[in-house]
């Protein structure tokens, strides 16, 4: 039977369980058409996609499913000192030991490390996608109020109690509050995300207390006991990242996947080696060797497009140790490969 909150009724969904976006090619539409198709919200990440990819992504989409999904953008933060050509040359020469190991050529910077936000917005404007949703702030006034003339179900996310305050006060339909426990990238955007690191525990009930806005939990959930805990803390559903990706319709390479089931899923670390801003990965030799911590990175996007250049030989030569290993702590709960059989099993927490 159906469990309906105003989560599910805000986002027209059978239960209030999504799953969470994600980037850098980790998304699919056949895990987002399964989690739709099963009454939760299949999401997609758009960050690196052109307005034209946007548009021929949702008519895939919707040749999949005919339930509601979700589309999930960057929303862009104030930019940073970009380096010198002498300086980019210098950190693109750095990853000469990488290109050689793989047999590739080193690489020549393009013109644009980023897509055109505006030309993004406006595509899914167009396409009208069920539900938006959004990380690392929040859209401007008038999108958010295009969103609610084209009938676009609003989702921002949140990593500290200001940060929700601050989208309640915007407008949107509902809430992410992000733990720091969650795999992938920090949606921080009042704060450094190295000062916003607050545990779902603390941070979803915080939230609830803050805003009138439905609340949806996210970090830390992987089976049917995290929904509990979520919805006893108050949040109205739960989102779920890591224990999605390991399922055999994600996006994730076959390695990566089968890592989310192996020892080292317990060894998982924040870092900005991988693209300039601050993320959870699975521990590899990448991160070890440009530094877990802060050091001489190139700032996003542009640190996301160095390492982002060794993905494809990596990938296809079984190289673990030269990519993103998205993950989140919850891992070591994993027990589910195919989506479906994770879905029913996320259901059952939200019965008493």
């Amino acid at each position: 039977m159906p469990y309906q909150t105003l989560v599910s009724k805000c986002i027209g969904t059978e239960y209030p369980i999504i799953q969470g976006p994600f980037g850098a090619g980790l998304s699919s539409t056949k895990l987002l058409a399964a989690v739709s198709e099963a009454g939760g919200l299949g999401s997609y990440g758009i960050y690196t996609l052109s307005a034209q990819q946007i548009a021929k992504l949702a008519v895939e989409i919707r040749s999949h499913t005919s339930k509601p999904f979700a589309l999930n953008l960057w929303i862009p933060q104030k930019a940073v000192a970009s380096p010198t050509q002498d300086e980019l040359q210098r950190h693109i020469a750095s990853f000469d030991k990488y290109f050689v190991e793989l047999g590739i050529s080193r690489p020549k910077a393009p013109a644009n490390f980023a897509q055109d936000y505006d030309a993004q917005i406006s595509a899914i404007l167009e396409v009208r996608p069920p539900v938006f949703s959004f990380v690392f702030g929040i859209p401007e006034p008038d999108i958010l109020r295009e969103c609610r003339v084209r009938g676009i179900a609003t989702i921002g996310t949140a990593t500290t109690p200001d940060e929700a305050a601050a989208l309640d006060a915007a407008g949107v339909d509902c809430i992410v509050a992000s733990g720091f426990e969650a795999g992938g990238h920090r949606g921080s955007f009042l704060r450094p995300a190295e000062e916003s690191l607050i545990g779902t525990f603390a941070l979803v009930p915080q939230v609830v207390d803050r805003v009138k806005t439905p609340v949806i939990a996210a970090g830390g959930i992987a089976d049917s006991r995290g929904v509990k805990a979520a919805l006893a803390l108050g949040a109205q559903g739960v989102q779920i990242g890591t224990a999605f990706l390991a399922c055999e319709e994600s996006g994730g390479s076959p390695d990566h996947r089968a890592l989310l089931f192996d020892e080292r899923r317990q060894q998982t670390v924040l870092t900005k080696a991988f693209t300039g801003r601050l993320a959870r990965s699975i521990r590899n030799r990448l991160i070890d060797e440009l530094g877990v911590r802060d050091q001489a990175l190139l700032p996003y996007p542009m640190q996301g497009w160095l390492t982002g250049t060794l993905r494809p030989a990596a990938v296809a030569q079984g190289r673990t140790d030269l990519i993103a290993l998205s993950s989140g702590q919850a891992a070591p709960l994993i027990r589910r490969k195919n989506a479906a059989a994770l879905f029913a099993e996320l259901v059952a927490g939200l019965t008493p």
